[in-house]
């Protein structure tokens, strides 16, 4: 293996400078394990506007000698490790990453089209030439095939290989092909075999033919979508270009999600002071104003409102959570129906439920820390983080038994010495309850039992180190062939 591989990460977002969801987690997790293992690890994304008003210390790189037209650099450290970042306003500065509450952009085809190749010509212009450039779902999915076919005869791009992550295969960026011309993709491309999907052009898709290797983020996933159910329409893909793949698990970045030392709860704990969970359960229900006992069972969710998530199983079965003698406390956004539907359930079940569809970190984390339980009904999930989160914090999760949700939880009543969460097998809404309601009335009625439980949830280790010497192996066996 060799430590001193160089890797440009490329990604459409990265905490702290811009989220929407797990995707900004890992990608600064994984640079700064990579980073503390010895490899030169920087990340390249786009200058959003919220970055632009974050409060950053943006320096400008110097340009190439050559005119690049379409973009200027700049860069800044975050946990040791260097972030470039690509700014075009007429494609970046803008109040969302993707979108807005009525859709996605119209032209986030040529957005992030422009991303992948500005990238390449980034890693020209910042005068670092990376091994492998690590590229992170149907944003950056064009890279591979820029590499290959529009950068192949540039000197300064010989030798370098991509690794293809795959975070979610229900974004895979498909678009109307119209918008090949000016993406710089020959019509030729155009057909089943290469980045034609259904009458429409598929970037993901791009990704996986093109990059040198691919992976997702949990070895379940790996083979989920490898079938119809999961596999978004390009199950045949996949299958015919297996030897490809792999799957490596996400981990957690513990300087960031442990309540030893999380700087946004009330009062730091672990599992010799656990008791000291319930100043930060008191803080939780005086931040939302929930009108619930402190011995009553506090329900955190922190997600994306979709379907994928199993929002809708959710909203149906919280009326029947709050008779159990609940609180509830959502943290997400999603489509305008969404944000409406769980705004209207709070209205409904008011000091009973509070939901927020901002973006609010410090919310989040003390959700994970005053919350006893965290639901996650996802009826896929390729890696989940919030199931790590919670169960450091000694906060049961009750899950779907998907994805890495599976790889993850060991159910209560599967092994009892072992456990560390519920699961549920089937995306129904009384299965959904069922596991809920399971949870909740261990809770209540054997409080040593749901001690041991959390204890045992508590020990689990899914730290970045493992992973990261995961990935350093892959990249390693790609520089080396």
């Amino acid at each position: 293996m060799a430590p001193s591989v160089k890797v440009l990460i490329a990604s459409s977002e990265v905490v702290p400078f811009a989220k929407t969801g797990g995707l900004a987690d890992v990608s600064a997790s994984l640079a700064k394990a990579l980073g503390a293992l010895g490899c030169d690890a920087r990340i390249i994304m786009p200058l959003y506007k919220c970055v632009e008003t974050g409060g950053f210390d943006l320096k400008k790189e110097r340009p190439l000698k050559k005119n690049v037209a379409g973009f200027e650099l700049y860069s800044t450290f975050s946990g040791g490790v260097k972030v470039y970042f690509l700014r075009n306003d007429k494609y970046f500065a803008r109040k969302g990453l993707y979108g807005t509450s009525r859709g996605d952009y119209p032209d986030n085809a040529l957005r992030f089209g422009f991303f992948s190749s500005a990238v390449l010509r980034a890693a020209e212009s910042a005068g670092f030439k990376p091994d492998i450039i690590h590229c992170n779902d149907w944003q950056t999915a064009l890279i591979p095939f820029y590499l290959k076919f529009n950068f192949n005869k540039m000197s300064f791009y010989k030798g370098i290989k991509t690794l293809f992550t795959i975070h979610n295969m229900a974004y895979q960026g498909i678009f109307d092909k119209k918008f090949m011309g000016e993406l710089h993709i020959p019509k030729s491309f155009f057909n089943m075999r290469q980045m034609e999907f259904y009458g429409k052009l598929n970037f993901m898709k791009a990704g996986i033919l093109y990059s040198d290797r691919v992976n997702t983020v949990s070895a379940r996933y790996a083979e989920e979508i490898m079938t119809p159910e999961y596999g978004g329409g390009l199950d045949g893909v996949i299958r015919a270009q297996k030897e490809k793949f792999c799957g490596i698990p996400n981990g957690v970045d513990y300087s960031v999600w442990s309540p030893r030392k999380d700087s946004f709860i009330k009062t730091n704990f672990g599992s010799e002071t656990i008791d000291k969970k319930a100043e930060c359960k008191k803080d939780l229900l005086e931040y939302t104003r929930l009108d619930v006992s402190l011995n009553a069972p506090v329900i955190g969710c922190v997600t994306r409102l979709t379907e994928g998530k199993g929002m809708d199983l959710f909203a149906a079965i919280i009326g029947k959570i709050i008779e159990l003698g609940a609180g509830i406390v959502v943290l997400g956004r999603g489509s305008r129906d969404y944000n409406d539907l769980f705004a209207s359930l709070a209205k409904k079940f008011p000091g009973k439920m509070y939901a927020s569809n901002e973006f609010d970190d410090p919310l989040a984390h003390k959700i994970e820390a005053g919350a006893d339980i965290f639901v996650m009904p996802s009826r896929y999930e390729p890696c989940g983080l919030n199931q790590m989160y919670s169960i450091k914090y000694g906060t049961i999760p009750v899950v779907r038994a998907t994805g890495g949700l599976d790889d993850v939880i060991t159910d209560f009543d599967e092994d009892r010495e072992k456990a560390n969460g519920f699961k549920f097998l089937t995306a129904a809404k009384k299965d959904f309850f069922a596991a809920v309601k399971k949870a909740v009335e261990l809770y209540k009625g054997k409080p040593l039992e749901w001690k041991r439980l959390m204890l045992s949830a508590m020990k689990y280790d899914f730290s970045w180190d493992k992973s990261a010497k995961k990935y350093l192996e892959l990249y390693s066996s790609m520089t080396t062939k």
